[in-house]
C-alpha cells in the first residue's frame, strides 16, 4: 500500500488562498464585462456558438435547446439554466436597448413573466450582432482552449458595436458591482468620432455630445447632476421618472395615462402596489385602475376624482412606487483581465484603441493572404509565359515529385509555385484564362500597395475606423427614448438672466467688458462722440460688436484657435471702465491675442464659419466642427508665423464675399469658390495684395441684394457705395478701388455693408466713441475720396467702426430728440467736400 503523503497548512491561510482563487475567476470569467466588447464570457460564447451554428439574421431560426446544448457541451460547463436565461436577455426589447439575439417564441414580458421553456423557442442572431463578429476569422482576435482543451474559444470579439455602453450590463461580483446603463447608438459613436478627431477631448467635451442614459424603456431621467458626474468619475446615480399625460374624460373627470415606465421596474408589480396603497388609503382620489397594455405599448390607466389635482397625485405614486427608481452608476469593466472604474472619455479611449488594434490586425492578415495569393498568380503568370517549355518539363518528369523539382530549379519557383501549377487545370492555357490571370497578379499587386500603406499611415487606419462607425450609426442609430429633464438644482444660471444686447468692447491692451446696447444714443454725422472706454497707459479700445447675453461668443486669436464663452459671463462695466483683462477670462497662452469674435446661439451642420487673414487666404468650416471647444481652446486655422486672422464671419455656404486692403481696393467673389475645409487646414488665396505694405483690413459677407459698402479710411473720411459698382471675380484676384488712398485720407481701415436702416459705430484710438445713422450720408461713385464722417483730434485716428442693425436700436433714444451738435462737444458740422 503506497504511503499517504500529508501536507500540514494553515486553515486560514487555506481559506485566504481558495477565496481569492474563487473571487478572481467570479470577477474575470463570470460576473464582469470586458471593456472591448461590453461582454461577459457567457454571453461572448453564446454569439460565437451561435455563429458557429450559422444562424445569421439572415438564416432560418434554431431551436434554443440547440444552441444551449451547443454552448454547454463547447465553452460553458455550468449548466443550462445560465445559458438560457443569458441568450434570453439578449433578446428582451425592453432589457436590451440594442438586442444581439432575435427570439422566436415567448421570451418573457415586462410584467415580469418568465420565458417559455427552451424546448418551445427559437432564436438567431440580430443584424446587428453580424457588426460584433465581423472579421473574427481574420485573425483580429486571440483565441484559447476551451474548458476541456479540445477546442479554441475566442477571448475577446472584434466589435465595431461599443457594446458596452450603448447595451449597458450589471453584474455582482466578489467585494464589487458592476451597473453601466444603456446609452444612444448615435450619441455614442458620435463621442467616439470627437475622441477619435481631438485626442485631447475630455470629459467636459463629451458631456456636450452624451446627453444622458438612454433605456430601452424610455422613461424621463428627473437631473442631470447624477450621471454627468458619473461621466466624470465612473459612480453617480440618475432618477428615473415614468413618463405620463392626463386625459379628459366626456364626463368631466380626468385619467392619468403612464406610456413608460423606468427601467427594470416590473409593470405588473408597479400596478398591484398602486392598488394595495389605494386600498391602505395611503393614496386618495383614485376612482379606476386598470392596465390597457397591447403590443403597441404601455398603458396604464388612472381615473381620478373631479377634485384631484393630477400632478399632486403622480407625486404621491413617484413617492411610493418604483414609477419613480433610481438607477445606481458603476462603470467597473476588465481592462487588461483587471477590474477598473473608467469615466466616458476613458471607456471611449479604451473602445477606440482596441477597434484601432483590430483594423491592423486584419489588415495585416489580409496583407499576408493576398501576398501568397499574388505569389501563386506571379508562379502561374511565369508559366502561361513559358508553357511550352513547362509543359515539356513535366511530361519529361519521371513522377509528380521530379517534375516539382526540375520547375523549382528551371524557373526559379517555390515548392507553393510549383505546386499550383502541376494543379494548374488545362482550360487556364485558353488566351482569356490567361488574361485573366495577369489581370488578377495585377489586382493583387494593387491591393498589397494599399494595405502596407494602411498599415504605414495611422491617419489613414483612423479614417477607416471612423467610417464604419458612421456605417454603423448610419444603418442602426435611432432617436433618443428616454428624455432628460433638469431639476431644481439643474439651474442653469443662464436662465435667471435676462436676455438683452451688449455692446462688447476690447481694448487693444486685451480689456473686455460688456455694457448694454441702451447706454448709447444716436449722433448726427460729424459729431465729436461721447466718451467710451477711458484710455490709461497709452491703451485705447479696437474692438466693438453687438451680442446677446444668451449667446455664445466665439474668440479667434493670432494662433489661430478658437476660445468661447457665454455672453453673460463677460465682465459688466460703464461706458467709461476699462474692463476685465482677457486672458484672466480665456486660456489663452502667452502672447496670444484675440483678433476676431463671433457670437451664436447653435451649432447647426449647414452653417460656415468664413475667415481671413491679413495676407489675404480665406478658409471656410462648417460651424458644427466649433460646437465642441475646450477650455484650452481648439484649432480653427492653421495659421502662418506672419500672418494674422482679421475678420471672421457666419454664411449660409452661398454667400459673396468682399475683401477690403489696406491700399483701398476690394476684391468681390462667391462664397462657393472656397471648399469646406477641416478646422486644422490653412485655406486657400482669396485675394493677390498689391505689395508688401498692403493687407487685408476688412471682410464683408453680403447678405442682402440691395446693400451697399462703407469704407472708412484712417484718417475720418468714409464713402458709400453701391454693391453693384464691385464687379464678381474669381478669387485670388488683385480688386478694384474702392477709396482713393492719399496722404489727406489715409489708408482704408474698414469696409462694411451697410443699408440706410443701420447705424454704425465708430471708435477711435483716443478711446471716443461716435453713433451716426447710415442714412445721413448718401452713396456715391466708388472711385472717390469720401466725406468726413468724425472730426478727429490731433494725433487720433479711426481705430474700428461696427455696423449696428436697426432691430438692436429698441433702447436707444428716438434719434429726432437729439442735437447733432451739441454745446458740450462743441461739434460742428463738417462739409460733403
Amino acid at each position: 500500500m503506497a504511503q499517504e503523503k500529508i501536507i500540514q497548512i494553515n486553515i486560514e491561510d487555506e481559506m485566504r488562498d481558495s477565496y481569492l482563487d474563487y473571487s478572481m475567476s467570479v470577477i474575470v470569467s463570470r460576473a464582469l464585462p470586458d471593456v472591448r466588447d461590453g461582454l461577459k464570457p457567457v454571453h461572448r460564447r453564446i454569439l460565437y456558438g451561435m455563429q458557429e451554428l450559422g444562424l445569421a439574421y439572415n438564416r432560418p431560426y434554431r431551436k434554443s435547446a440547440r444552441i444551449v446544448g451547443d454552448v454547454l457541451g463547447k465553452y460553458h460547463p455550468h449548466g443550462d439554466s445560465a445559458v438560457y436565461d443569458s441568450m434570453v436577455r439578449m433578446a428582451q426589447e425592453f432589457s436590451l436597448r440594442y438586442p444581439l439575439v432575435d427570439g422566436q417564441g415567448n421570451f418573457g414580458s415586462i410584467d415580469g413573466d418568465g420565458a417559455a421553456a427552451m424546448r418551445y423557442t427559437e432564436a438567431k442572431m440580430k443584424q446587428i450582432t453580424q457588426y460584433m463578429l465581423e472579421d473574427i476569422d481574420k485573425d483580429t482576435v486571440d483565441f484559447r482552449p476551451n474548458f476541456d482543451d479540445s477546442l479554441q474559444e475566442p477571448t475577446v470579439l472584434p466589435s465595431r458595436i461599443p457594446n458596452l455602453l450603448v447595451n449597458g450590463t450589471n453584474g455582482i461580483a466578489v467585494g464589487m458591482a458592476t451597473n453601466i446603463p444603456p446609452h444612444n447608438l448615435r450619441e455614442i459613436i458620435d463621442a467616439l468620432i470627437a475622441v477619435i478627431d481631438e485626442p485631447a477631448t475630455d470629459a467636459e467635451d463629451l458631456l456636450e455630445i452624451v446627453k444622458g442614459p438612454d433605456f430601452p424603456t424610455g422613461g424621463q431621467i428627473y437631473g442631470i447632476s447624477g450621471f454627468r458626474e458619473a461621466y466624470r468619475s465612473g459612480r453617480g446615480k440618475v432618477i428615473i421618472r415614468a413618463k405620463w399625460e392626463v386625459e379628459e374624460l366626456k364626463n368631466g373627470k380626468e385619467q392619468i395615462v403612464i406610456t413608460e415606465i423606468p427601467y427594470q421596474v416590473n409593470k405588473a408589480n408597479v400596478i398591484e402596489k398602486i392598488a394595495a396603497l389605494v386600498r391602505a388609503k395611503v393614496l386618495d382620489g383614485i376612482t379606476d385602475l386598470r392596465d390597457e397594455s397591447d403590443k403597441d405599448g404601455i398603458r396604464i390607466v388612472v381615473e381620478l376624482r373631479k377634485d384631484v389635482i393630477p400632478q399632486v397625485l403622480m407625486n404621491g405614486l413617484f413617492k411610493h412606487t418604483q414609477l419613480q427608481n433610481t438607477f445606481g452608476i458603476i462603470m467597473l469593466a476588465l481592462v487588461n483581465g483587471i477590474p477598473r472604474v473608467l469615466n466616458l472619455r476613458e471607456m471611449l479611449q479604451h473602445f477606440v484603441d482596441y477597434r484601432h488594434e483590430v483594423i491592423v490586425r486584419r489588415t495585416e492578415y489580409e496583407l499576408r493572404k493576398t501576398e501568397e495569393q499574388a505569389h501563386i498568380l506571379e508562379g502561374l503568370k511565369i508559366a502561361l509565359d513559358n508553357l511550352d517549355e513547362v509543359i515539356s518539363t513535366i511530361r519529361g518528369a519521371a513522377d509528380v515529385n521530379d517534375a516539382r523539382e526540375q520547375l523549382m530549379s528551371r524557373f526559379e519557383l517555390s515548392e507553393v509555385q510549383a505546386k499550383a501549377i502541376l494543379e494548374m487545370r488545362l482550360q487556364k492555357l485558353t488566351g482569356l484564362e490567361r488574361d485573366k490571370v495577369v489581370s488578377e497578379y495585377e489586382e493583387k499587386l494593387r491591393l498589397i500597395g494599399e494595405l502596407k500603406h494602411i498599415l504605414s499611415e495611422r491617419d489613414e487606419r483612423m479614417k477607416i475606423m471612423k467610417d464604419e462607425f458612421m456605417a454603423v450609426r448610419e444603418k442602426f442609430g435611432d432617436e433618443r427614448r428616454t428624455e432628460v429633464l433638469a431639476d431644481s438644482s439643474d439651474l442653469d444660471i443662464e436662465d435667471l438672466i435676462a436676455e438683452e444686447d451688449m455692446v462688447i468692447t476690447v481694448s487693444h491692451s486685451g480689456y473686455i467688458k460688456r455694457t448694454p446696447l441702451s447706454d448709447y444714443h444716436s449722433q448726427g454725422r460729424g459729431g465729436t462722440g461721447s466718451r467710451g472706454a477711458v484710455a490709461k497707459d497709452e491703451d485705447f479700445i479696437e474692438n466693438l460688436f453687438v451680442a446677446s447675453t444668451h449667446d455664445y461668443m466665439l474668440f479667434f486669436t493670432s494662433f489661430g484657435r478658437l476660445y468661447w464663452l457665454k455672453v453673460h459671463a463677460l465682465p459688466e462695466g460703464g461706458r467709461t471702465s476699462r474692463g476685465r483683462a482677457i486672458v484672466n477670462l480665456l486660456s489663452c497662452q502667452p502672447d496670444e491675442k484675440v483678433r476676431a469674435f463671433l457670437n451664436v446661439r447653435d451649432f447647426p451642420e449647414d452653417r460656415y464659419v468664413v475667415m481671413a487673414t491679413r495676407k489675404g487666404t480665406v478658409k471656410k468650416t462648417p460651424l458644427s466642427a466649433f460646437g465642441r471647444p475646450r477650455v484650452n481652446g481648439i484649432i480653427a486655422l492653421n495659421i502662418r508665423d506672419d500672418d494674422d486672422i482679421i475678420g471672421v464671419a457666419l454664411t449660409d455656404g452661398s454667400n459673396e464675399i468682399v475683401l477690403g486692403t489696406y491700399e483701398g481696393k476690394a476684391i468681390r467673389f462667391n462664397e462657393r469658390q472656397i471648399r469646406p475645409m477641416g478646422r486644422t487646414a490653412t485655406g486657400v488665396r482669396g485675394v493677390t495684395l498689391a505689395g508688401e505694405d498692403d493687407r487685408v483690413v476688412d471682410m464683408v459677407v453680403i447678405n442682402r441684394e440691395e446693400t451697399n459698402l462703407l469704407a472708412v479710411s484712417e484718417k475720418g473720411l468714409g464713402k458709400r457705395s453701391l454693391i453693384e459698382d464691385y464687379r464678381i471675380t474669381a478669387r485670388g484676384a488683385k480688386g478694384v478701388i474702392t477709396l482713393k488712398t492719399t496722404e489727406k485720407t489715409g489708408r482704408m481701415v474698414a469696409l462694411k455693408e451697410v443699408v440706410d436702416s443701420d447705424d454704425i459705430m465708430i471708435i477711435t484710438s483716443a478711446g471716443t466713441l461716435i453713433r451716426l445713422r447710415v442714412a445721413d450720408f448718401r452713396a456715391i461713385s466708388r472711385n472717390t475720396q469720401g466725406v468726413r464722417l468724425i472730426n478727429l483730434r490731433d494725433g487720433d485716428s479711426i481705430s474700428s467702426i461696427v455696423r449696428l442693425a436697426a432691430t438692436e436700436d429698441s433702447a436707444v433714444e428716438d434719434l429726432e430728440d437729439l442735437d447733432v451738435g451739441d454745446e458740450e462737444t462743441g461739434a460742428e458740422e463738417p462739409s460733403d467736400s
